[in-house]
């Protein structure tokens, strides 16, 4: 049996705005509903520990997501997420980072957890992330020196979409120009739209549409 860890943001503002924010719950929500269909085991971790900052989690009309947060297991592990200082690489088969603009202020330069997904990573564990997830792939380098997706294609939440939602001028740093720096190709599509990157070992999906969809490929890598 496969076991996921899922690491998620403790930063629950937009930027430095006093704007609620952290983790769209959708975006983890319908990855993991994919990832339990799969039979995966799962464990959610932060930063820091601790309850998770969630927004998005009332959706209306969102079957999988109300259904997910009324599961008892699931409130408990993002009521008690583990502090990556806890984590052993070993134990997972895989990483999943949901997206939310909170991620921007603590997972993108995070050296700490970067390690320990360089460490997975390399020994042939899964790297999968949707919208602004992708940002917690920046600061991972390899054991040769270079960044993890330096030789890889990925998509995130774009300029467009920034711009569309109104957070263009409150977010810390563009996501889509810093990927497109340090990867080999940023990929988009027409603003909201599905899409999603498999190359090698890492998943990454443009928007919350396409979370289903990274957890779907994801779970078949």
């Amino acid at each position: 049996m496969k076991k996921v860890l899922i690491i998620v943001t403790n930063h629950a503002t937009l930027g430095t705005t006093d704007q609620a924010n952290g983790t769209y719950a959708p975006e983890l929500t319908h990855a993991l509903d994919v990832f339990l269909n799969a039979g995966f085991t799962y464990d959610v971790a932060s930063i820091l520990g601790g309850k998770v900052p969630f927004y998005g989690e009332n959706t209306e009309d969102d079957e999988v997501n109300t259904r997910i947060f009324n599961n008892d297991e699931f409130q408990s592990r993002v009521n008690n997420t583990i502090p990556v200082n806890q984590l052993n690489a070993d134990d997972y088969d895989a990483i999943f980072y949901p997206g939310g603009f909170g991620l921007l202020s603590d997972l993108a330069s995070h050296s700490q957890t970067a390690a320990f997904t360089a460490r997975l990573y390399e020994r042939g564990g899964v790297v999968g992330a949707v919208c602004h997830g992708p940002a917690a792939l920046l600061p991972i380098t390899l054991s040769d020196g270079q960044p993890m997706i330096a030789d890889k294609t990925v998509t995130a939440f774009t300029r467009e979409e920034e711009v569309d939602f109104g957070t263009i001028n409150d977010i810390p740093f563009l996501l889509e120009e810093s990927l497109t720096r340090k990867a080999a190709k940023f990929s988009k599509i027409q603003p909201w739209g599905v899409h999603v990157i498999v190359d090698g070992k890492l998943v990454t999906g443009q928007n919350p549409a396409s979370a289903h969809g990274v957890g779907q490929a994801w779970s078949s890598c």
